[in-house]
């Protein structure tokens, strides 16, 4: 016998009627899952600490496929979140498995007096509340504790191993050429176009004007190796940046937390640092390439030998000297926030895309706090200072156009500075937006509601990265599984048709794409 029960006495609440729900064919109730573990998954999609969550959560499905159930309780932050559609879109990038019921209303999250994302409740087989838990770092607290209740209630003959059939988002999705891809990186010089496929774990490049596909780098498979482009594997990578060159690239390789190094020429792909798992400490700490770990480098910025990363994770944007490999927090204290200040004073909030202007401004879209903000690259100038966005709250976002602190957007993930002018992928409001940094005025340029429209009247899905090239944007167009070509003279907008995408099959594990 054990010597102490991780039993609970108090009855977990049950699920209120007429949710949405998820990965199910069917409403759940904790009545029909008694004999299992529960664990309750508070979260909202584009929160960065939630999405650490899922890896921990799933580490502890594998470990106890029959004897626990986690179901994610989505309570939205933002407007765009708590649409149902929006939310099966998140399901199908993240690869969950598990029953999701849409919580916008906020009706669970208050009946458990839930206060932050993500708060995690434990539930007993005997319907009864364990615990709960807020923030990162679940995996080594939960596990003893499951598994103490899972010998407990077994011994009791109470716990239910039934397999619980669930009807999952994936069933009956066609495969895409491309899935969410997350940024894009627009070469004039070279003709090229660089396309962070991010669900298919790969970086593909084409030709920048006829969509010819020309190298694929990673074998599609998600993982971390080293290698030859066939061969070699990356997670979830986003942002990129290219040497003057042409020759070098960088990736943030953002599901391993690490930079990677990809020798064109030589067709070589090497980890520049990272371990492959998330920074322990908080927030991480610089030093020498190779073995430094990150927290989900989300993009990336070249000014010279000198590599701007925005650490998502940790709320900071990094610094790296690609001479020497030393990196170090550039801007940010680690702590999420939207104060203005001193670089290292200062509070961000999930930076999620990066921009030079070469005149001594590094511009980020600060994603968390819905504003585009910029960081004087000059450290004895060093300030961070918001342009538009609220610039006071977490919480104050929308779509507004207007001037500075008078404008609103909803969780932008891409900048680009191009010809004086930043063009913005306003990711939850689906548009593209213009500021002019001077007057610090922005408008809508193309978008409107979701969809996908070409012309001069196009609409996106969740755009999450943009570059520019030749008079043209380049817009990830991550939910519409495609990259949007914006020509900034006639306005039109038309759809990249990647030629030659079709040489690349299916992997037979799990629908990603490799090479062949």
């Amino acid at each position: 016998m054990h010597e102490r029960s991780f039993a609970g006495t108090k009855p977990a609440p049950e699920f209120p009627a007429g949710l949405d729900w998820l990965n199910t064919d069917r409403a759940l109730t904790l009545a029909q899952l008694r004999g299992k573990l529960v664990i309750l998954d508070f979260w909202t999609y584009g929160c960065i600490n939630c999405m650490h969550v899922i890896p921990e959560l799933r580490r502890l499905e594998e470990g106890y496929p029959n004897e626990l159930v986690v179901i994610g309780v989505h309570s939205a932050k933002f407007a765009n979140e708590a649409d149902t559609g929006n939310i099966r879109q998140i399901l199908l990038r993240y690869r969950l498995e598990h029953p999701v019921v849409n919580d916008g209303d906020f009706l669970v999250w208050r009946i458990w007096g839930v206060r932050a994302w993500p708060t995690l409740a434990l539930i007993d087989p005997a319907g009864n509340v364990v615990g709960s838990y807020s923030g990162e770092g679940i995996y080594s607290l939960f596990k003893p504790v499951i598994e103490s209740l899972v010998q407990e209630f077994d011994a009791k003959g109470l716990l239910d191993r039934t397999p619980l059939r669930l009807k999952l988002e994936k069933e009956g999705m066609p495969e895409s050429g491309l899935s969410f891809p997350g940024k894009v990186l627009a070469d004039e010089r070279g003709g090229r176009l660089f396309i962070a496929d991010t669900n298919h774990n790969r970086i593909i490049i084409t030709d920048i004007a006829s969509g010819r596909m020309l190298k694929v780098l990673g074998s599609g498979e998600p993982g971390f190796n080293d290698g030859d482009f066939g061969m070699s594997t990356f997670d979830h990578p986003q942002g990129m940046a290219l040497e003057e060159n042409g020759q070098i690239l960088y990736v943030a390789d953002t599901g391993n937390h690490a930079l990677r190094w990809v020798d064109l020429r030589a067709g070589e792909i090497t980890t520049l640092i990272g371990t492959g798992f998330q920074a322990g400490d908080y927030p991480p700490q610089g030093g020498i390439a190779p073995n430094i770990a990150l927290n989900s480098p989300w993009d990336l910025a070249l000014d010279g030998k000198q590599l701007y990363i925005a650490m998502a994770g940790s709320h900071q944007i990094w610094l790296m000297d690609t001479t020497t490999k030393a990196i170090h927090p550039f801007a940010g204290s680690g702590r999420e926030g939207t104060r203005d200040g001193l670089l290292v004073e200062a509070e961000l909030a999930q930076p999620s895309g990066l921009a030079l202007d070469g005149e001594g401004r590094l511009y980020f879209a600060d994603s968390e706090g819905s504003s585009i903000r910029w960081a004087e690259t000059n450290p004895d100038k060093g300030r961070v200072t918001t342009l538009v966005g609220s610039g006071i709250s977490l919480f104050d976002f929308g779509d507004v156009d207007g001037i500075g602190p008078d404008a609103r957007l909803q969780h932008p993930l891409g900048v680009v500075y191009y010809k004086g002018v930043l063009y913005v992928a306003d990711t939850y409001n689906n548009k593209i937006k213009r500021v002019n940094p001077e007057t610090k005025e922005i408008k809508t340029f193309p978008g409107n509601e979701r969809g996908w429209r070409d012309g001069t009247d196009p609409l996106f899905y969740e755009p999450g990265g943009i570059d520019a090239a030749k008079d043209k944007l380049y817009v990830a167009d991550t939910n519409n599984h495609s990259i949007r070509v914006i020509d900034l003279i006639t306005y039109q907008t038309s759809t990249l048709v990647l030629k030659g995408i079709e040489c690349f099959t299916a992997s037979a594990n799990d629908g990603h794409l490799g090479s062949m």
